[in-house]
């Protein structure tokens, strides 16, 4: 009845949790922005506290010298980036013409071949190759307009991030200056008789949301600098805003790389048709840099036993995005990599149970 009794309060717990970010997800942003700055921050106290200094010097220490870096990178690059997002959008229809009249001629060219037609199972008496690729044309359109209003609407709900910037700073502060007490205070709440498992539970979590935030968003600014330059330096319009923008967005495994590929190759058609060697060069460009992604900085920096799967952490970051918005998503990575650990404990403690090995088996000493 204990058991029973503590399942239905943490159960209970967790639905009023879930409930309340629910309702209160439109004001959480800063917050939630303020204690992942502070989780990402503390190790760099903690060193500095060693040297001797205290914790309120180390802590405005260190947002002092993250918000000049911070104010540094808006007043270099946001002018710049700002315009290029401007004259993009400025472009956007003629790009899309140039584009348009492009796929139309590949698309007639490939419908003039038999082999296609019978392929699409189209008449060839009754659907002309123009008529046919202006419906392919169509339908590409329609999707590609789909798509392209999904991230303009992202990107501006990141713009409203500006308005966070008196409060986040504020809020990190309070946090980092407090982390240690906080984690002191929570540590002396926990039930005492399961004290020991509840700690070692939360240091591998701990040691899985390190791993991959920190070594995540250094992995995101290196490609989004790498991506930025290159493309830059071979002339593509846009190069720096594109680049940033997938480098940014890697947290999402493949989903920055993919949507710069595209974006880029988009434009260098526009812009270089019928230079295929500049063409080319902007695809080069995103296959080295998913080759230094997966050979060179994902193992150094995230490594390979951080324990959040790629198609699960793109699970929980597009259903926590789309249950709260961008809160979800900055909570997805912490929720994602607190379940997975639990549901390894869990899955442990199964197969060391009864239930697992029947009443009267041993337990299984290699599960």
């Amino acid at each position: 009845m204990t058991l029973q009794r503590q399942l239905l309060f943490w159960i209970s717990t967790l639905v009023v949790l879930i409930l309340i970010m629910f309702l209160l997800s439109p004001v959480l942003l800063p917050f939630v922005a303020g204690m992942a700055l502070a989780y990402i921050l503390d190790p760099l106290a903690d060193r500095f506290e060693r040297i001797g200094m205290s914790r309120l010097l180390a802590t405005s220490v260190i947002l002092i010298v993250f918000a000049l870096m911070f104010v540094v990178f808006l007043v270099a690059l946001v002018p710049i980036l700002s315009s290029q997002i401007a004259q993009f959008a400025e472009n956007l229809p003629e790009y899309a013409a140039r584009l348009q009249a492009f796929t139309r001629n590949v698309v007639g060219q490939l419908l003039e071949l038999g082999w296609v037609r019978n392929l699409l199972g189209l008449d060839s008496d009754a659907t002309t190759p123009a008529a046919a690729g202006r419906d392919l044309l169509g339908k590409a359109a329609g999707w590609l307009t789909t798509v392209l209003q999904g991230l303009i609407s992202g990107g501006l709900a990141l713009v409203n991030l500006v308005a966070l910037l008196t409060v986040t700073p504020v809020v990190a502060f309070y946090l980092l200056n407090d982390w240690d007490r906080m984690v002191a205070r929570i540590d002396s709440w926990l039930p005492r008789e399961h004290v020991e498992t509840i700690r070692l539970l939360a240091r591998q979590i701990d040691d899985v949301l390190a791993g991959f935030v920190r070594g995540q968003g250094l992995l995101c600014l290196i490609l989004g600098a790498f991506y930025a330059v290159c493309l830059s330096l071979v002339g593509l319009n846009f190069g720096l805003m594109i680049g940033f923008g997938a480098g940014l967005i890697s947290f999402i495994p493949y989903i920055g790389s993919i949507v710069g590929f595209v974006v880029s190759l988009g434009v260098a058609l526009a812009q270089f048709w019928p230079d295929w060697i500049m063409i080319s060069l902007v695809a080069i460009i995103f296959f080295a840099g998913q080759f230094l992604e997966g050979n060179v900085l994902q193992p150094k920096l995230v490594g390979g036993h951080v324990g959040l799967h790629p198609v699960w952490l793109m699970f929980a970051l597009f259903a926590f995005g789309y249950l709260f918005g961008f809160v979800g998503m900055l909570l997805a990575v912490p929720l994602a990599a607190a379940i997975g650990v639990l549901a390894r404990f869990g899955l442990q403690q199964y197969l060391s149970s009864k239930i697992y090995n029947g009443p009267g088996a041993p337990p299984d000493e290699g599960a």
